[in-house]
């Protein structure tokens, strides 16, 4: 009976992991869609509000089987939703205007010190204790995004700082959301997230609007919602099925689809400073995640 439970969840936890690479390959689609349309004229406003009316959309038709009664969507921690929506939309604008300038490999790379952040502020934000192994972690994944954006060399480009910006955004969207987990269903924090980028951005999209002029255009911009939304569904179920400790690194993943996708579609590898820095901040992600585990060993947790 035990090994038939042990089978269980190592099974469970594999379907989280499948879960996980197929959400991050979903965003890596979502972000090599937006960097065609950029290239090909279309503003990261634009991109943006689709991306996000089409989550909006769908996250409402999902929300709404069960009735659309004003309890299904009402929640007592709107102040925090609505923050938490707000750093996920500006994180995602930051995300496009960045891709405009620069390739796939170092938005992805810089993106990744998002979980360092998370650490650096989980104690102030949190009241979470950060020992010198963390610390250490976290200067190490510094020092991994200067080498990536190199900010005093000839190769640096402006748009490295909203990378880095996104990655702040981006941080403190996970740090809300670990702690709106379990108050508030994840179901509704897609729909706030989904209607805050709808009614933000909807001024925005038509000042810069550009009409598609084909079917393939039109097809990966109305896309981009659902490969956004189902992305963050899948994220959220494998979370259901494993715990972070073993999803964590299967995040990586996502650098390795936009580096395929990057050379496929674009015929950008990454240089050498890049492929250093980005080592350097998945080193120290991976010590986080580390450390993380054996306090919860320690704990018995």
């Amino acid at each position: 009976m035990a090994g038939l439970s042990a089978q269980v969840r190592q099974d469970r936890a594999e379907l989280g992991i499948v879960m996980m690479l197929a959400a991050y390959f979903l965003f890596a689609t979502l972000d090599t869609s937006v960097k065609w349309l950029v290239v090909g004229g279309f503003h990261a406003f634009q991109l943006a509000f689709f991306r996000y009316v089409g989550h909006f959309v769908i996250s409402l038709a999902h929300i709404a089987g069960g009735g659309l009664s004003w309890s299904r969507f009402a929640t007592g921690q709107i102040g925090l939703v609505m923050l938490r929506a707000l750093f996920l939309v500006g994180s995602t604008v930051l995300n496009f205007v960045a891709l405009n300038y620069l390739p796939l490999t170092v938005t992805s790379a810089i993106m990744f010190s998002a979980p360092i952040i998370v650490c650096a502020l989980s104690m102030p934000l949190l009241g979470e204790r950060v020992g010198p192994w963390r610390w250490l972690a976290i200067l190490m994944g510094f020092v991994g995004v200067l080498v990536i954006i190199r900010p005093f060399g000839e190769a640096f480009h402006p748009a490295a700082l909203l990378s880095v910006a996104n990655a702040v955004m981006m941080a403190l969207y996970s740090i809300l959301t670990r702690r709106l987990s379990g108050q508030i269903a994840a179901q509704t924090m897609q729909l706030y997230a989904g209607a805050v980028g709808t009614v933000a951005l909807l001024p925005l999209a038509v000042i810069t609007w550009k009409t598609p002029e084909t079917g393939l255009e039109w097809v990966l911009m109305i896309a981009l919602g659902f490969w956004g939304w189902l992305g963050h569904e899948l994220l959220t179920r494998a979370h259901g099925f494993a715990p972070a400790s073993t999803l964590m690194p299967y995040t990586y993943s996502f650098m390795i689809y936009l580096t395929i996708s990057s050379y496929a579609v674009f015929g950008n590898l990454p240089d050498q400073w890049t492929v250093i820095g980005a080592a350097i901040v998945v080193f120290s992600g991976l010590l986080i995640w580390w450390r993380e585990k054996m306090i919860e060993a320690r704990h018995g947790r």
